[in-house]
Protein backbone atom coordinates (compact mmCIF):
# COMPACT_ATOMS: atom_id res chain seq x y z
CA UNK A 1 0.00 0.00 0.00
CA UNK A 2 2.89 2.37 0.79
CA UNK A 3 4.37 1.79 -2.67
CA UNK A 4 0.98 2.46 -4.29
CA UNK A 5 0.60 5.68 -2.33
CA UNK A 6 4.11 6.73 -3.34
CA UNK A 7 3.32 6.14 -7.04
CA UNK A 8 0.06 8.13 -6.77
CA UNK A 9 1.75 11.07 -5.08
CA UNK A 10 4.71 11.02 -7.48
CA UNK A 11 2.40 10.96 -10.51
CA UNK A 12 0.44 13.90 -9.09
CA UNK A 13 3.58 15.92 -8.37
CA UNK A 14 4.95 15.23 -11.85
CA UNK A 15 1.98 15.58 -14.19
CA UNK A 16 -0.28 18.16 -12.53
CA UNK A 17 2.28 21.03 -12.57
CA UNK A 18 3.10 20.23 -16.21
CA UNK A 19 -0.57 20.33 -17.15
CA UNK A 20 -1.12 23.60 -15.31
CA UNK A 21 2.07 25.04 -16.80
CA UNK A 22 0.66 24.56 -20.30
CA UNK A 23 -2.70 26.04 -19.28
CA UNK A 24 -4.72 22.79 -19.25
CA UNK A 25 -5.62 22.80 -15.55
CA UNK A 26 -5.00 20.15 -12.91
CA UNK A 27 -7.84 17.76 -13.82
CA UNK A 28 -6.25 16.79 -17.13
CA UNK A 29 -2.91 16.21 -15.37
CA UNK A 30 -4.52 13.79 -12.92
CA UNK A 31 -6.34 11.92 -15.70
CA UNK A 32 -3.21 11.53 -17.85
CA UNK A 33 -1.24 10.38 -14.82
CA UNK A 34 -3.89 7.75 -14.13
CA UNK A 35 -3.81 6.41 -17.68
CA UNK A 36 0.00 6.08 -17.66
CA UNK A 37 0.41 4.40 -14.26
CA UNK A 38 -2.72 2.25 -14.60
CA UNK A 39 -2.98 -1.48 -15.39
CA UNK A 40 -3.58 -0.86 -19.11
CA UNK A 41 -0.34 1.13 -19.61
CA UNK A 42 2.76 0.95 -17.37
CA UNK A 43 0.99 -1.18 -14.75
CA UNK A 44 2.58 0.58 -11.76
CA UNK A 45 -0.78 0.38 -9.96
CA UNK A 46 -3.20 -2.49 -10.53
CA UNK A 47 -5.76 -2.37 -7.71
CA UNK A 48 -7.87 0.34 -9.32
CA UNK A 49 -11.09 -0.58 -7.49
CA UNK A 50 -9.61 -0.12 -4.03
CA UNK A 51 -8.15 3.26 -4.93
CA UNK A 52 -11.42 4.35 -6.55
CA UNK A 53 -13.38 3.50 -3.41
CA UNK A 54 -11.09 5.57 -1.20
CA UNK A 55 -10.79 8.46 -3.66
CA UNK A 56 -14.58 8.75 -3.95
CA UNK A 57 -14.31 10.54 -0.62
CA UNK A 58 -12.91 13.46 -2.62
CA UNK A 59 -16.13 13.70 -4.63
CA UNK A 60 -18.17 13.54 -1.41
CA UNK A 61 -16.14 16.36 0.14
CA UNK A 62 -16.48 18.42 -3.03
CA UNK A 63 -20.28 18.11 -2.84
CA UNK A 64 -20.19 18.89 0.89
CA UNK A 65 -18.22 22.11 0.27
CA UNK A 66 -20.60 23.10 -2.51
CA UNK A 67 -23.51 22.53 -0.14
CA UNK A 68 -21.84 24.79 2.45
CA UNK A 69 -21.96 27.64 -0.06
CA UNK A 70 -25.63 27.07 -0.96
CA UNK A 71 -28.10 28.21 1.63
CA UNK A 72 -31.63 26.76 1.30
CA UNK A 73 -32.99 30.14 0.21
CA UNK A 74 -30.49 30.26 -2.64
CA UNK A 75 -31.44 26.75 -3.77
CA UNK A 76 -35.08 27.82 -3.79
CA UNK A 77 -34.18 30.82 -5.95
CA UNK A 78 -32.43 28.42 -8.36
CA UNK A 79 -35.47 26.19 -8.75
CA UNK A 80 -36.31 27.44 -12.25
CA UNK A 81 -32.91 26.76 -13.87
CA UNK A 82 -32.56 23.50 -11.92
CA UNK A 83 -35.95 22.11 -12.94
CA UNK A 84 -36.28 23.83 -16.31
CA UNK A 85 -32.78 23.79 -17.77
CA UNK A 86 -31.74 20.60 -15.98
CA UNK A 87 -34.75 18.57 -17.09
CA UNK A 88 -34.52 19.89 -20.64
CA UNK A 89 -30.87 18.86 -20.88
CA UNK A 90 -31.44 15.34 -19.58
CA UNK A 91 -34.61 14.69 -21.62
CA UNK A 92 -33.40 16.12 -24.94
CA UNK A 93 -29.88 14.70 -24.73
CA UNK A 94 -31.04 11.33 -23.39
CA UNK A 95 -33.67 10.92 -26.14
CA UNK A 96 -31.25 11.77 -28.96
CA UNK A 97 -28.48 9.52 -27.61
CA UNK A 98 -30.99 6.69 -27.15
CA UNK A 99 -32.01 6.96 -30.80
CA UNK A 100 -28.35 6.89 -31.86
CA UNK A 101 -27.66 3.86 -29.63
CA UNK A 102 -30.62 2.01 -31.13
CA UNK A 103 -29.41 2.93 -34.62
CA UNK A 104 -26.11 1.11 -34.00
CA UNK A 105 -27.84 -2.08 -32.82
CA UNK A 106 -28.90 -1.71 -29.17
CA UNK A 107 -32.40 -2.79 -28.18
CA UNK A 108 -34.78 -0.06 -27.12
CA UNK A 109 -34.57 -0.89 -23.37
CA UNK A 110 -30.75 -0.94 -23.49
CA UNK A 111 -30.66 2.15 -25.72
CA UNK A 112 -32.87 4.04 -23.27
CA UNK A 113 -30.57 3.25 -20.36
CA UNK A 114 -27.52 4.17 -22.43
CA UNK A 115 -29.12 7.44 -23.56
CA UNK A 116 -30.03 8.59 -20.07
CA UNK A 117 -26.72 7.46 -18.56
CA UNK A 118 -24.65 9.17 -21.25
CA UNK A 119 -26.72 12.35 -20.91
CA UNK A 120 -25.38 12.87 -17.38
CA UNK A 121 -22.24 14.94 -16.78
CA UNK A 122 -19.46 14.69 -14.23
CA UNK A 123 -19.79 17.00 -11.22
CA UNK A 124 -16.30 16.02 -10.08
CA UNK A 125 -14.75 17.22 -13.35
CA UNK A 126 -16.95 20.16 -14.37
CA UNK A 127 -17.02 22.09 -11.10
CA UNK A 128 -13.26 21.97 -10.26
CA UNK A 129 -12.50 22.75 -13.91
CA UNK A 130 -14.57 25.95 -13.69
CA UNK A 131 -13.54 26.78 -10.13
CA UNK A 132 -9.86 26.85 -11.17
CA UNK A 133 -10.74 29.71 -13.51
CA UNK A 134 -13.13 31.53 -11.14
CA UNK A 135 -16.10 30.87 -13.43
CA UNK A 136 -18.58 29.44 -10.92
CA UNK A 137 -19.88 32.90 -10.07
CA UNK A 138 -20.56 33.72 -13.73
CA UNK A 139 -23.69 32.81 -15.68
CA UNK A 140 -21.98 29.80 -17.27
CA UNK A 141 -20.98 28.48 -13.83
CA UNK A 142 -24.45 28.99 -12.35
CA UNK A 143 -26.14 27.28 -15.31
CA UNK A 144 -23.69 24.37 -15.14
CA UNK A 145 -24.29 23.89 -11.45
CA UNK A 146 -28.07 23.98 -11.95
CA UNK A 147 -27.87 21.17 -14.52
CA UNK A 148 -25.53 19.10 -12.36
CA UNK A 149 -27.78 19.53 -9.33
CA UNK A 150 -30.79 18.32 -11.31
CA UNK A 151 -28.82 15.32 -12.54
CA UNK A 152 -27.89 14.39 -8.97
CA UNK A 153 -31.55 14.58 -7.97
CA UNK A 154 -32.64 12.66 -11.08
CA UNK A 155 -30.21 9.86 -10.30
CA UNK A 156 -32.54 8.63 -7.54
CA UNK A 157 -35.42 7.53 -9.80
CA UNK A 158 -33.10 6.45 -12.61
CA UNK A 159 -31.65 3.55 -10.61
CA UNK A 160 -35.12 2.64 -9.32
CA UNK A 161 -36.45 2.45 -12.88
CA UNK A 162 -33.65 0.19 -14.17
CA UNK A 163 -35.56 -3.07 -13.41
CA UNK A 164 -38.51 -1.82 -15.44
CA UNK A 165 -36.34 -1.73 -18.58
CA UNK A 166 -36.15 -5.53 -18.76
CA UNK A 167 -38.59 -7.41 -20.94
CA UNK A 168 -40.76 -8.40 -17.98
CA UNK A 169 -40.03 -5.31 -15.99
CA UNK A 170 -43.22 -3.50 -16.79
CA UNK A 171 -45.22 -6.24 -15.11
CA UNK A 172 -43.22 -6.08 -11.92
CA UNK A 173 -44.68 -4.38 -8.90
CA UNK A 174 -43.66 -0.87 -8.02
CA UNK A 175 -40.62 -1.07 -5.66
CA UNK A 176 -42.44 0.63 -2.80
CA UNK A 177 -39.99 -0.73 -0.26
CA UNK A 178 -37.05 0.92 -2.04
CA UNK A 179 -38.93 4.18 -2.32
CA UNK A 180 -39.84 4.07 1.38
CA UNK A 181 -36.23 3.37 2.34
CA UNK A 182 -35.03 6.30 0.24
CA UNK A 183 -37.58 8.63 1.81
CA UNK A 184 -36.60 7.45 5.27
CA UNK A 185 -32.92 8.05 4.55
CA UNK A 186 -33.58 11.60 3.38
CA UNK A 187 -35.73 12.23 6.48
CA UNK A 188 -32.97 10.97 8.78
CA UNK A 189 -30.43 13.35 7.22
CA UNK A 190 -32.75 16.37 7.24
CA UNK A 191 -34.27 15.91 10.70
CA UNK A 192 -31.14 14.55 12.33
CA UNK A 193 -29.04 17.28 10.77
CA UNK A 194 -31.34 20.00 12.07
CA UNK A 195 -31.46 18.62 15.60
CA UNK A 196 -28.00 17.15 16.15
CA UNK A 197 -25.35 18.83 13.97
CA UNK A 198 -25.08 22.21 15.69
CA UNK A 199 -25.14 20.81 19.27
CA UNK A 200 -22.47 18.29 18.25
CA UNK A 201 -20.15 20.93 16.81
CA UNK A 202 -20.81 23.18 19.80
CA UNK A 203 -19.75 20.37 22.11
CA UNK A 204 -16.64 19.51 20.08
CA UNK A 205 -15.70 23.16 19.63
CA UNK A 206 -16.00 23.76 23.35
CA UNK A 207 -13.40 21.07 23.96
CA UNK A 208 -10.86 23.22 22.03
CA UNK A 209 -9.30 20.26 20.25
CA UNK A 210 -8.89 21.14 16.56
CA UNK A 211 -8.08 17.59 15.50
CA UNK A 212 -11.35 16.32 17.01
CA UNK A 213 -13.27 19.08 15.20
CA UNK A 214 -11.66 17.98 11.92
CA UNK A 215 -12.51 14.35 12.64
CA UNK A 216 -16.09 15.36 13.38
CA UNK A 217 -16.33 17.20 10.05
CA UNK A 218 -15.04 14.17 8.16
CA UNK A 219 -17.38 11.87 10.11
CA UNK A 220 -20.29 14.10 9.13
CA UNK A 221 -19.50 13.88 5.43
CA UNK A 222 -18.91 10.13 5.46
CA UNK A 223 -21.90 9.48 7.72
CA UNK A 224 -24.36 11.35 5.52
CA UNK A 225 -22.97 9.55 2.45
CA UNK A 226 -23.27 6.18 4.22
CA UNK A 227 -26.94 6.80 5.04
CA UNK A 228 -27.83 7.59 1.44
CA UNK A 229 -25.86 4.61 0.16
CA UNK A 230 -27.64 2.35 2.67
CA UNK A 231 -31.06 3.35 1.31
CA UNK A 232 -30.01 3.07 -2.34
CA UNK A 233 -29.36 6.75 -3.09
CA UNK A 234 -26.15 8.34 -4.46
CA UNK A 235 -23.60 9.02 -1.72
CA UNK A 236 -22.88 12.45 -3.20
CA UNK A 237 -26.46 13.48 -2.49
CA UNK A 238 -26.01 12.81 1.22
CA UNK A 239 -22.79 14.80 1.40
CA UNK A 240 -24.41 17.68 -0.47
CA UNK A 241 -27.43 17.66 1.86
CA UNK A 242 -25.16 17.75 4.92
CA UNK A 243 -23.37 20.79 3.53
CA UNK A 244 -26.65 22.61 2.84
CA UNK A 245 -27.87 21.92 6.39
CA UNK A 246 -24.72 23.55 7.80
CA UNK A 247 -24.59 26.42 5.31
CA UNK A 248 -26.36 28.79 7.75
CA UNK A 249 -24.37 27.71 10.80
CA UNK A 250 -21.60 29.64 12.53
CA UNK A 251 -19.21 26.75 11.82
CA UNK A 252 -19.32 26.86 8.03
CA UNK A 253 -16.00 28.71 7.57
CA UNK A 254 -14.11 26.46 9.98
CA UNK A 255 -15.63 23.38 8.35
CA UNK A 256 -14.50 24.57 4.94
CA UNK A 257 -10.98 25.18 6.22
CA UNK A 258 -10.84 21.68 7.75
CA UNK A 259 -12.30 19.74 4.81
CA UNK A 260 -10.64 21.51 1.87
CA UNK A 261 -7.14 19.96 2.23
CA UNK A 262 -8.58 16.43 2.22
CA UNK A 263 -10.96 17.26 -0.63
CA UNK A 264 -8.22 18.50 -2.93
CA UNK A 265 -5.92 15.49 -2.53
CA UNK A 266 -8.63 12.81 -2.58
CA UNK A 267 -10.37 14.42 -5.55
CA UNK A 268 -7.06 14.27 -7.39
CA UNK A 269 -6.82 10.55 -6.56
CA UNK A 270 -10.37 10.13 -7.91
CA UNK A 271 -9.35 11.57 -11.27
CA UNK A 272 -6.30 9.32 -11.29
CA UNK A 273 -8.54 6.29 -10.67
CA UNK A 274 -10.76 7.33 -13.59
CA UNK A 275 -7.70 7.47 -15.82
CA UNK A 276 -6.48 4.08 -14.57
CA UNK A 277 -9.89 2.56 -15.32
CA UNK A 278 -9.73 3.49 -19.01
CA UNK A 279 -9.28 0.18 -20.87
CA UNK A 280 -7.03 1.45 -23.64
CA UNK A 281 -6.63 -2.11 -24.98
CA UNK A 282 -10.32 -2.17 -25.90
CA UNK A 283 -9.91 1.20 -27.57
CA UNK A 284 -7.10 -0.17 -29.78
CA UNK A 285 -9.14 -3.32 -30.53
CA UNK A 286 -12.22 -1.34 -31.66
CA UNK A 287 -10.90 2.15 -32.44
CA UNK A 288 -13.67 3.20 -34.82
CA UNK A 289 -16.44 2.29 -32.40
CA UNK A 290 -14.78 3.67 -29.25
CA UNK A 291 -13.23 6.89 -30.55
CA UNK A 292 -16.18 7.52 -32.83
CA UNK A 293 -18.46 7.10 -29.82
CA UNK A 294 -16.41 9.56 -27.77
CA UNK A 295 -16.48 12.20 -30.51
CA UNK A 296 -20.20 11.67 -31.10
CA UNK A 297 -21.00 11.87 -27.37
CA UNK A 298 -19.05 15.07 -26.79
CA UNK A 299 -20.33 16.69 -29.99
CA UNK A 300 -23.99 15.86 -29.41
CA UNK A 301 -23.96 16.98 -25.77
CA UNK A 302 -22.04 20.17 -26.53
CA UNK A 303 -24.40 21.17 -29.35
CA UNK A 304 -27.51 20.54 -27.25
CA UNK A 305 -26.05 22.44 -24.28
CA UNK A 306 -25.07 25.32 -26.55
CA UNK A 307 -28.56 25.45 -28.04
CA UNK A 308 -30.23 25.37 -24.61
CA UNK A 309 -28.05 28.24 -23.40
CA UNK A 310 -28.91 30.34 -26.46
CA UNK A 311 -32.58 29.53 -25.95
CA UNK A 312 -32.22 31.09 -22.49
CA UNK A 313 -30.84 34.21 -24.20
CA UNK A 314 -27.33 33.76 -22.91
CA UNK A 315 -24.41 35.37 -24.72
CA UNK A 316 -22.44 33.24 -27.16
CA UNK A 317 -19.41 33.21 -24.84
CA UNK A 318 -21.52 32.03 -21.89
CA UNK A 319 -23.19 29.39 -24.06
CA UNK A 320 -19.82 28.09 -25.26
CA UNK A 321 -18.43 27.80 -21.73
CA UNK A 322 -21.61 26.05 -20.61
CA UNK A 323 -21.44 23.63 -23.53
CA UNK A 324 -17.78 22.74 -23.05
CA UNK A 325 -18.08 22.37 -19.27
CA UNK A 326 -20.58 19.49 -19.42
CA UNK A 327 -20.02 17.36 -22.57
CA UNK A 328 -18.28 14.51 -20.73
CA UNK A 329 -19.96 11.46 -19.23
CA UNK A 330 -20.66 11.06 -15.54
CA UNK A 331 -19.18 8.82 -12.87
CA UNK A 332 -22.78 8.08 -11.85
CA UNK A 333 -23.36 6.44 -15.22
CA UNK A 334 -21.01 3.68 -14.04
CA UNK A 335 -23.41 2.99 -11.15
CA UNK A 336 -26.47 3.12 -13.42
CA UNK A 337 -24.95 0.74 -15.99
CA UNK A 338 -23.86 -1.69 -13.26
CA UNK A 339 -27.40 -1.75 -11.85
CA UNK A 340 -28.84 -2.28 -15.33
CA UNK A 341 -26.43 -5.14 -16.07
CA UNK A 342 -27.32 -6.77 -12.73
CA UNK A 343 -31.04 -6.95 -13.64
CA UNK A 344 -30.40 -7.93 -17.27
CA UNK A 345 -31.55 -4.64 -18.77
CA UNK A 346 -28.15 -3.90 -20.36
CA UNK A 347 -25.73 -6.44 -21.92
CA UNK A 348 -22.34 -6.60 -20.20
CA UNK A 349 -20.16 -6.03 -23.32
CA UNK A 350 -22.25 -3.00 -24.29
CA UNK A 351 -21.92 -1.56 -20.79
CA UNK A 352 -18.12 -2.07 -20.90
CA UNK A 353 -17.83 -0.12 -24.17
CA UNK A 354 -20.08 2.66 -22.89
CA UNK A 355 -18.00 2.88 -19.69
CA UNK A 356 -14.80 3.27 -21.72
CA UNK A 357 -16.42 5.97 -23.87
CA UNK A 358 -17.39 7.85 -20.71
CA UNK A 359 -13.88 7.53 -19.26
CA UNK A 360 -12.29 8.84 -22.47
CA UNK A 361 -14.80 11.71 -22.63
CA UNK A 362 -13.74 12.62 -19.09
CA UNK A 363 -10.15 12.61 -20.33
CA UNK A 364 -10.63 14.94 -23.30
CA UNK A 365 -13.21 17.28 -21.74
CA UNK A 366 -10.67 19.28 -19.66
CA UNK A 367 -8.45 19.54 -22.72
CA UNK A 368 -11.27 20.94 -24.87
CA UNK A 369 -12.28 23.38 -22.14
CA UNK A 370 -8.71 24.57 -21.65
CA UNK A 371 -8.13 25.05 -25.38
CA UNK A 372 -11.36 27.02 -25.60
CA UNK A 373 -10.39 29.27 -22.68
CA UNK A 374 -6.96 29.79 -24.20
CA UNK A 375 -7.75 30.42 -27.86
CA UNK A 376 -11.50 31.00 -28.42
CA UNK A 377 -12.85 32.85 -25.36
CA UNK A 378 -10.20 35.64 -25.53
CA UNK A 379 -11.31 36.40 -29.09
CA UNK A 380 -14.94 36.45 -28.04
CA UNK A 381 -14.19 38.77 -25.10
CA UNK A 382 -12.13 41.16 -27.18
CA UNK A 383 -13.63 44.58 -26.53
CA UNK A 384 -15.57 45.92 -29.46
CA UNK A 385 -14.40 49.29 -30.69
CA UNK A 386 -17.06 51.81 -29.94
CA UNK A 387 -16.85 55.38 -31.22
CA UNK A 388 -16.39 58.02 -28.55
CA UNK A 389 -19.32 60.27 -27.79
CA UNK A 390 -19.61 63.59 -29.56
CA UNK A 391 -19.25 65.99 -26.66
CA UNK A 392 -20.98 69.30 -27.08
CA UNK A 393 -19.20 72.33 -25.71
CA UNK A 394 -19.44 72.35 -21.91
CA UNK A 395 -19.04 75.26 -19.48
CA UNK A 396 -18.99 73.40 -16.16
CA UNK A 397 -16.29 74.48 -13.67
CA UNK A 398 -15.31 70.86 -12.87
CA UNK A 399 -14.27 67.94 -15.09
CA UNK A 400 -14.21 64.44 -13.59
CA UNK A 401 -11.89 62.04 -15.42
CA UNK A 402 -12.94 58.50 -14.53
CA UNK A 403 -16.37 57.73 -13.10
CA UNK A 404 -15.53 54.61 -11.13
CA UNK A 405 -16.08 54.11 -7.40
CA UNK A 406 -14.25 57.26 -6.26
CA UNK A 407 -15.40 59.39 -9.17
CA UNK A 408 -19.06 58.57 -8.54
CA UNK A 409 -18.83 59.64 -4.89
CA UNK A 410 -17.25 62.97 -5.88
CA UNK A 411 -19.95 63.42 -8.54
CA UNK A 412 -22.76 62.76 -6.06
CA UNK A 413 -21.41 65.32 -3.59
CA UNK A 414 -20.96 67.95 -6.31
CA UNK A 415 -24.50 67.28 -7.53
CA UNK A 416 -25.80 67.63 -3.97
CA UNK A 417 -24.09 71.04 -3.76
CA UNK A 418 -25.50 72.14 -7.12
CA UNK A 419 -22.03 72.35 -8.71
CA UNK A 420 -22.00 71.53 -12.42
CA UNK A 421 -19.45 69.06 -13.75
CA UNK A 422 -18.60 67.12 -16.91
CA UNK A 423 -17.76 63.44 -16.43
CA UNK A 424 -15.50 61.51 -18.84
CA UNK A 425 -14.96 57.73 -18.82
CA UNK A 426 -13.08 55.59 -21.39
CA UNK A 427 -14.55 52.25 -20.29
CA UNK A 428 -17.68 51.65 -22.39
CA UNK A 429 -19.10 49.03 -19.98
CA UNK A 430 -18.68 51.38 -17.02
CA UNK A 431 -20.39 54.14 -19.01
CA UNK A 432 -23.40 51.91 -19.68
CA UNK A 433 -23.57 50.85 -16.02
CA UNK A 434 -23.43 54.42 -14.70
CA UNK A 435 -25.98 55.61 -17.23
CA UNK A 436 -28.44 52.91 -16.15
CA UNK A 437 -28.40 54.49 -12.69
CA UNK A 438 -29.26 57.90 -14.11
CA UNK A 439 -25.86 59.61 -14.11
CA UNK A 440 -24.72 61.62 -17.10
CA UNK A 441 -21.29 60.63 -18.37
CA UNK A 442 -19.55 60.96 -21.73
CA UNK A 443 -17.63 58.08 -23.32
CA UNK A 444 -14.27 59.59 -24.22
CA UNK A 445 -10.52 59.42 -23.59
CA UNK A 446 -9.51 62.19 -21.13
CA UNK A 447 -5.85 61.88 -22.16
CA UNK A 448 -6.66 63.42 -25.57
CA UNK A 449 -6.51 67.25 -25.67
CA UNK A 450 -9.42 67.52 -28.11
CA UNK A 451 -11.67 65.49 -25.79
CA UNK A 452 -10.76 67.69 -22.81
CA UNK A 453 -11.26 70.80 -24.88
CA UNK A 454 -14.71 69.62 -25.95
CA UNK A 455 -15.47 68.93 -22.29
CA UNK A 456 -14.72 72.58 -21.50
CA UNK A 457 -11.14 72.39 -20.23
CA UNK A 458 -10.41 75.91 -21.54
CA UNK A 459 -13.02 77.42 -19.21
CA UNK A 460 -13.05 74.86 -16.35
CA UNK A 461 -11.30 75.56 -13.06
CA UNK A 462 -10.60 72.07 -11.74
CA UNK A 463 -9.96 68.52 -13.00
CA UNK A 464 -10.80 65.69 -10.59
CA UNK A 465 -8.59 62.80 -11.72
CA UNK A 466 -9.98 59.50 -10.34
CA UNK A 467 -8.86 57.11 -13.09
CA UNK A 468 -7.74 53.82 -11.53
CA UNK A 469 -5.04 52.86 -14.04
CA UNK A 470 -1.69 54.44 -13.15
CA UNK A 471 -0.49 54.87 -16.75
CA UNK A 472 -3.76 56.44 -17.84
CA UNK A 473 -3.74 58.71 -14.81
CA UNK A 474 -0.23 59.99 -15.54
CA UNK A 475 -1.05 60.43 -19.24
CA UNK A 476 -4.09 62.56 -18.39
CA UNK A 477 -2.13 64.64 -15.87
CA UNK A 478 0.61 65.24 -18.43
CA UNK A 479 -1.91 66.27 -21.10
CA UNK A 480 -3.60 68.71 -18.74
CA UNK A 481 -0.38 70.33 -17.45
CA UNK A 482 0.93 70.73 -21.00
CA UNK A 483 -2.22 71.95 -22.76
CA UNK A 484 -4.30 73.51 -19.96
CA UNK A 485 -1.82 74.89 -17.38
CA UNK A 486 -4.53 76.98 -15.71
CA UNK A 487 -6.54 73.83 -14.85
CA UNK A 488 -5.87 72.69 -11.28
CA UNK A 489 -5.78 68.94 -10.64
CA UNK A 490 -7.04 66.96 -7.65
CA UNK A 491 -5.88 63.39 -8.22
CA UNK A 492 -6.30 59.86 -6.92
CA UNK A 493 -3.09 57.89 -6.33
CA UNK A 494 -2.88 54.10 -6.19
CA UNK A 495 0.23 54.10 -3.98
CA UNK A 496 3.13 56.22 -2.75
CA UNK A 497 5.09 55.87 -5.99
CA UNK A 498 2.10 57.01 -8.04
CA UNK A 499 1.63 59.92 -5.61
CA UNK A 500 5.26 60.99 -6.13
CA UNK A 501 4.83 60.96 -9.90
CA UNK A 502 1.71 63.11 -9.66
CA UNK A 503 3.46 65.51 -7.31
CA UNK A 504 6.20 65.91 -9.93
CA UNK A 505 3.51 67.24 -12.27
CA UNK A 506 2.51 69.92 -9.76
CA UNK A 507 -0.82 68.29 -8.99
CA UNK A 508 -2.67 70.44 -6.49
CA UNK A 509 -3.82 67.65 -4.16
CA UNK A 510 -3.04 63.92 -4.14
CA UNK A 511 -5.31 61.46 -2.33
CA UNK A 512 -4.13 57.89 -1.87
CA UNK A 513 -7.17 55.75 -2.63
CA UNK A 514 -7.28 53.55 0.49
CA UNK A 515 -5.34 55.84 2.81
CA UNK A 516 -8.14 57.62 4.66
CA UNK A 517 -10.32 54.53 4.94
CA UNK A 518 -7.29 52.69 6.40
CA UNK A 519 -6.81 55.45 8.97
CA UNK A 520 -10.48 55.22 9.88
CA UNK A 521 -10.15 51.45 10.31
CA UNK A 522 -7.01 51.87 12.45
CA UNK A 523 -8.87 54.28 14.71
CA UNK A 524 -11.74 51.78 15.07
CA UNK A 525 -9.21 49.06 15.89
CA UNK A 526 -7.65 51.10 18.68
CA UNK A 527 -11.08 51.83 20.15
CA UNK A 528 -11.96 48.14 20.05
CA UNK A 529 -8.75 47.42 22.00
CA UNK A 530 -9.85 49.73 24.80
CA UNK A 531 -8.23 53.04 23.86
CA UNK A 532 -10.35 56.08 24.74
CA UNK A 533 -11.88 57.67 21.60
CA UNK A 534 -10.03 60.97 21.95
CA UNK A 535 -6.68 59.20 22.39
CA UNK A 536 -7.30 56.90 19.41
CA UNK A 537 -8.24 59.90 17.26
CA UNK A 538 -5.17 61.86 18.39
CA UNK A 539 -2.72 59.00 17.78
CA UNK A 540 -4.10 58.28 14.31
CA UNK A 541 -3.95 62.01 13.55
CA UNK A 542 -0.33 62.08 14.68
CA UNK A 543 0.48 59.20 12.36
CA UNK A 544 -1.34 60.89 9.46
CA UNK A 545 0.53 64.19 9.83
CA UNK A 546 3.88 62.42 10.15
CA UNK A 547 3.21 60.16 7.17
CA UNK A 548 2.19 63.10 4.98
CA UNK A 549 5.50 64.78 5.78
CA UNK A 550 7.38 61.55 5.10
CA UNK A 551 5.66 61.21 1.73
CA UNK A 552 6.95 64.62 0.70
CA UNK A 553 10.47 63.94 2.03
CA UNK A 554 10.84 60.56 0.30
CA UNK A 555 9.87 62.05 -3.05
CA UNK A 556 13.45 63.34 -3.46
CA UNK A 557 15.03 59.84 -3.35
CA UNK A 558 12.15 57.58 -4.35
CA UNK A 559 14.31 55.77 -6.96
CA UNK A 560 16.98 54.85 -4.39
CA UNK A 561 15.65 51.65 -2.78
CA UNK A 562 18.37 51.53 -0.11
CA UNK A 563 17.73 55.08 1.02
CA UNK A 564 13.95 54.48 0.95
CA UNK A 565 14.32 51.43 3.21
CA UNK A 566 16.57 53.26 5.66
CA UNK A 567 14.26 56.28 5.65
CA UNK A 568 11.25 54.06 6.40
CA UNK A 569 13.06 52.36 9.31
CA UNK A 570 14.17 55.70 10.77
CA UNK A 571 10.64 57.02 10.40
CA UNK A 572 9.19 54.04 12.27
CA UNK A 573 11.56 54.61 15.20
CA UNK A 574 10.87 58.35 15.26
CA UNK A 575 7.14 57.82 15.07
CA UNK A 576 7.28 55.35 17.97
CA UNK A 577 9.12 57.98 20.03
CA UNK A 578 6.53 60.62 19.17
CA UNK A 579 3.67 58.32 20.16
CA UNK A 580 5.40 57.46 23.46
CA UNK A 581 5.89 61.15 24.22
CA UNK A 582 2.25 61.80 23.39
CA UNK A 583 1.15 59.07 25.83
CA UNK A 584 3.32 60.57 28.55
CA UNK A 585 1.77 64.01 28.02
CA UNK A 586 -1.72 62.52 28.06
CA UNK A 587 -1.05 60.75 31.36
CA UNK A 588 0.43 63.91 32.89
CA UNK A 589 -2.60 66.03 31.97
CA UNK A 590 -5.21 63.47 33.13
CA UNK A 591 -4.09 62.29 36.59
CA UNK A 592 -7.66 62.11 37.99
CA UNK A 593 -8.85 59.58 35.44
CA UNK A 594 -6.25 56.99 36.30
CA UNK A 595 -3.68 55.46 34.01
CA UNK A 596 -4.39 55.27 30.32
CA UNK A 597 -4.44 51.65 29.07
CA UNK A 598 -1.14 50.69 27.54
CA UNK A 599 -0.97 49.75 23.87
CA UNK A 600 -1.33 46.08 23.21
Amino acid sequence: MIQTLLVLLAASVLFVPISRRFGFGSVLGYLVAGVLIGPFALGLVRDVKQIAEVSELGVLMLLFLIGLELRPKRIWLMRKPVLGLGSAQVIVTGALLAVLAHAVGASWPAASILGVGLALSSTAIALPMMAERDLLGLASGRESFAVLLFQDLASIPLVALAPFMTHGGAAQAMPWLSIAKAAAGVAVILIGGRLLMRPLFRLVGGARTPEVFTATALMLVVGAAAITELVGLPMSLGAFAAGVLLSDSEYRHELRADVEPFEGLLLGFFFISVGMGANVHLAWAQPLLIFGGVILLVLVKALILYGLALARRQKAMTALRFALALPQGSEFAFVLFAAAVAVGALPGPLAERATLIIALSMLISPLLFSLSERFIIPRMTKPKTKPYDQIESQDAPVIIAGLGRMGQIVARILRMQGIAFTALENDSEQVETVRRYGSKVFFGDPSRPEVLRAAGADQARLLVLTTADVKESLAIAETVTRNFPHLKIVARARNRFHAHQLMDMAVLDVTRETYHSSLRMAEATLKALGHPPDRARREVGLFRDYDEQLLTQQRAFRDDEGQMIQSTRNAAEELASLLEADRARAQATQPAKGPVPASR
